[in-house]
Parts: C-alpha cells; structure tokens; sequence
C-alpha cells in the first residue's frame, strides 16, 4: 500500500501543476511563518487554490496561535485544510470546528524527544490528523519546518501505533530516503519540501524520483521538464 504524497512549499501554479503531474495527492501552501523556506503571500495562496482540481487537497501552513487569527488566516485563502505549525492556545479546536465546518484540521507535533508521543496522542482527540516534523519551536527565532532535518523515526513509528487518525511524515525526506521512511514508520502520507527542490526551485528530476521511490513505478515524465521551463 502506497502513502499519500503531499509536496510541500508550493509557490506558484506552474510548481502546483508540476506536483500534481508528477503524482502528488495533495500541497503545502505556506504562509507567513518566523523562519524558513516557503513562505507566500495570501493572495498568491488563494489564486493557486483556485487554479486547482477539487479533487486535490491543499493544504495552509499557518503559524498562527490564536483561534480567531487561524480562522482569519484561513478565510483569506480558502484551502481544504489547515495545518497548524505551532501549539495553539487553548479551545482552539472547538472554536475552528464551530466557525469552520467542513474544514479539516492537522496538527504539527515536531517530533522532540520521547514526550512527542503524548503530545500527538492528546491532540489527536481534538483534530482529523498529525502531521510529524522535525521543527525546534523552543528556539528563540521558532523553527516550524521546511528544516531539512530527519529526526527519530523510530518515536513516529511509536505515534503512528498509538493514534488511529491518519499521519503524514515530514522532516529531511527525499528521493533517497523515503521508502526506508515509509517502511519504518507506516505513516499514511509523506510530506515533502527542500528533498525535491534545487536552489530552491522545484526540481521535475527530483520530484519524479520521490514519487518512484515511495510508490514503486516510475511515472512518465513526458513534458515535464518541457512545460516547467
């Protein structure tokens, strides 16, 4: 059984329509965040969902904390899902399931230490899903992905088995990695960002390796660098 591909730092629609002729199922759209790569203005956020199929979730990486500054921020884009980098404030959940029907919720845990396990498991009871990354949101200047960094696969593998809601991996993966990564932990999706780009670009080579070492068949790659230049 093969994960969900989720490519990530999605920055226009040319990168959007190369992700998904590639095989991705769905994008990271990121928005303003304390450091990292990715970053997009709303109104660029909102054309690329707009550009889109339904059938293609999108996804808004928001480092908002507050409830009412999640639900503004999502308002402004429009994407299927909000995906939460940071811990929010309490009674965030309930607030965004009132004020946003239909719109599904991923919680980041950045995967720390041993007491990232009971973090996923406790915001599993209030969320659609875990997204496990390897971020440092203790730093001064908060890390909230886009890291480039692998971090302990065998403590996702441990939070996949005790939550029963769908996990995607993140953090460090690439074409070289990511079938080891998937096979460990067992996650439902894979997310990935820098693994795929060169100089910061989408890279058509990179992305259709990622996608034949995670799914086991190569894609064909007719057109894609042709139509990406």
């Amino acid at each position: 059984m093969s994960p969900v591909i989720k490519i990530c730092c999605i920055a226009t629609i040319r990168e959007a329509r190369l992700a998904l002729r590639a095989g991705a199922d769905a994008i990271g759209l990121v928005g303003r965040m304390p450091s990292g790569p990715g970053p997009i203005p709303d109104d660029t956020i909102r054309s690329i969902v707009a550009a889109l199929p339904d059938s293609i979730d999108t996804f808004l990486l928001t480092s908002e904390t507050t409830a009412a500054g999640i639900a503004a921020h999502y308002r402004r884009v429009n994407t299927k899902t909000i995906q939460l980098v940071d811990r929010p404030e309490k009674g965030t959940y309930s607030y965004l399931r009132k004020e946003l029907p239909g719109v599904k919720i991923v919680q980041v845990i950045h995967v720390t230490g041993e007491e990232s396990v009971e973090e996923a498991c406790e915001a599993a009871l209030s969320v659609d899903a875990i997204l496990l990354d390897s971020g440092r949101p203790a730093n001064a200047v908060k890390e909230l992905g886009g890291t480039g960094r692998t971090h302990d696969w065998e403590v996702s593998r441990r939070i996949v088995k005790r939550i029963s809601l769908p996990v995607y991996l993140a953090g460090g993966l690439t074409p070289e990695n990511a079938r080891n990564a998937f096979e460990l932990v067992k996650p439902h999706g894979l997310d990935v960002c820098s693994g795929v780009r060169t100089n910061g670009m989408l890279d058509p080579d990179k992305l259709l390796a990622f996608v034949t070492a995670v799914r086991g068949e190569r894609r064909s790659d007719t057109g894609l660098n042709r139509r990406y230049s």
